[in-house]
């Protein structure tokens, strides 16, 4: 069986949540191949998987993380946006035709499905967010109008266009995403929930005690783990304001903080109770390991935490809908605090730390990683995988 990979490139997510896919379905001696760009290409060539370099496409970021949407909608342009889809999918078409794939599986990207589309061959689409969304200021209304009228009926029609949508969520009421899937009755039918996809699940590691004496970590006081994830210009602005912040909390805390380079030495820099990583290679240890996590909202960064059964403090990006409803909900789970980018400060973060690490938050966390452990995404994944793609075999 030959599979064929195209995750979206844009931060480590995706790329993220497709490498336990294919390691899985490599030890069932599947051949696969990924398609993909800008961040995705480091951490793919990190995991020594085989790679086809595909034609970037991303948005517009000022200075301090925020998304430019006005920015992205006016450059490069719609010809030009129309122009690099179709060199996408061309790109696609060629590097499929040369694997030879029995399948192909796009995570959060459109042009691999329309590509796979042309060939014949069948496609399975990963998603944790249906629909682009414009946040709803003054100055995007009409943006906003504009794109709700037409990517509901042009990009809902390209997800479901394959053989199945899998949503890599919880099922109710603990869906992270469920603000950001806003599907019409017509193409539901070709959607399932099936849980989040884990590299490797808690109960597969040593203790939190055993790791804590393996990474050379305090036992006696709270451990602090902040993954910083995102595309590099988002991620870099939160990163500068966490250092400064966290090179000045009191040492009644031990901090991580991961800056999320794929490509980086893994050698961590040390400032009195704060560690410095580039780069994680076994970060689930530390999330196992440690007592709260400060990140963004990401997706895969948010349900791993559940799955850990670990509080949050969440920082969204800026008019990043996708993050900020990803943040609500979690905080409506009551497994987060939210926190804006612009009021962030040592002040406002100590006292969220402390408040959360006294509530019973961990408490709750505990009774819904039981409930949450249940729905194995990894597994769910590779068995529709293999099902869709040995029909066609």
């Amino acid at each position: 069986m030959r599979v064929y990979f195209a995750p979206c490139g844009i931060g480590l997510g995706h790329v993220g949540r497709c490498v336990p896919i294919a390691r899985k379905l490599m030890e069932k001696n599947a051949r696969v191949m990924f398609s993909t760009y800008q961040e995705g290409i480091r951490y793919v060539e990190r995991e020594k998987l085989s790679l086809i370099e595909a034609p970037p496409i991303g948005f517009q970021v000022k200075p301090d993380g925020t998304i430019d949407f006005k920015q992205t909608a006016v450059n490069p342009g719609p010809f030009f946006a129309s122009f690099t889809l179709m060199k996408q999918v061309n790109a696609e078409v060629e590097a499929i035709e040369s694997f030879k794939p029995d399948i192909v599986v796009s995570d959060s990207r459109a042009s691999p499905l329309l590509a796979a589309k042309i060939l014949g061959i069948p496609r399975i689409c990963i998603l944790n967010q249906f629909q682009l969304i414009i946040p709803r200021k003054k100055h995007f209304l009409r943006l906003a109008r504009f794109v709700d009228s037409i990517t509901l009926a042009l990009i809902g029609k390209i997800w479901t266009s394959g053989n199945i949508v899998l949503i890599p969520d919880f099922p109710h009421p603990y869906t992270i995403c469920a603000d950001n899937l806003n599907i019409p009755k017509s193409y539901r039918k070709k959607v399932k929930l099936i849980g989040p996809i884990l590299p490797i699940h808690s109960n597969k590691l040593p203790t939190k005690k055993e790791l804590r004496k393996k990474l050379r970590l305090p036992i006696d006081k709270p451990v602090i783990f902040a993954p910083i994830s995102g595309p590099i210009r988002e991620r870099a602005f939160l990163t500068g304001i966490l250092r400064r912040i966290l090179l000045e909390f009191p040492d009644d805390y031990e901090i991580i903080l991961s800056l999320g380079y794929p490509n980086a030495d893994t050698k961590p820099i040390f400032h009195g109770n704060l560690r410095i990583h580039k780069w994680i290679p076994n970060r689930f240890e530390y999330l196992k390991a440690c007592d709260l996590v400060v990140s963004r909202a990401g997706h895969g960064t948010l349900t791993q935490c559940m799955c850990y059964g670990k509080p949050m403090i969440i920082v969204p990006t800026p008019s990043h809908t996708e993050q900020l409803n990803n943040a609500k909900q979690a905080e409506k789970v009551g497994v987060a605090k939210v926190i804006e980018q612009e009021e962030l400060s040592k002040e406002v973060l100590l006292k969220n730390v402390q408040q959360i690490l006294e509530s019973e938050t961990a408490e709750r966390l505990k009774q819904i990683k039981e409930e949450v452990l249940r729905y194995d995404g990894l597994e769910n994944a590779v068995k529709t995988i293999i099902e869709i793609a040995e029909k066609r075999m």
